[in-house]
């Protein structure tokens, strides 16, 4: 991550300023990759690096508990995003893909 880390209220500040810098695919995590495409593409943890990471708490409900990744992959050519819960509610994953995403 080597931009400047911008800050905002909501997931959807974050999202909508995402796209406007060129993060327009739709990442969904799965157990040792991301998927995109409607899932019929993966980036495995080698192939992609995290550029910005927001971390929104959930002042109310701990459902709201989110973190948007931005992604990009040199290796493909494409930048995106991907919402994922933290806490009690957090997908099961690999620990290969724990440590890729847990740098930030």
């Amino acid at each position: 991550m080597q931009n400047i880390q911008p800050s905002f209220d909501t997931v959807t500040e974050a999202l909508s300023w995402l796209n406007t810098q060129g993060f327009n695919y739709d990442f969904n995590l799965d157990n040792d990759c991301i998927r995109y495409n409607s899932g019929r593409q993966a980036l495995s943890p080698g192939d992609f690096n995290i550029e910005y990471f927001f971390r929104f708490e959930g002042d109310t409900d701990p459902g709201d508990e989110n973190i948007v990744y931005a992604i990009k992959s040199d290796t493909y050519n494409i930048k995106g995003v991907m919402v994922n819960a933290f806490g009690t509610y957090a997908d099961p994953i690999s620990t290969e893909m724990l440590k890729k995403l847990s740098v930030h």
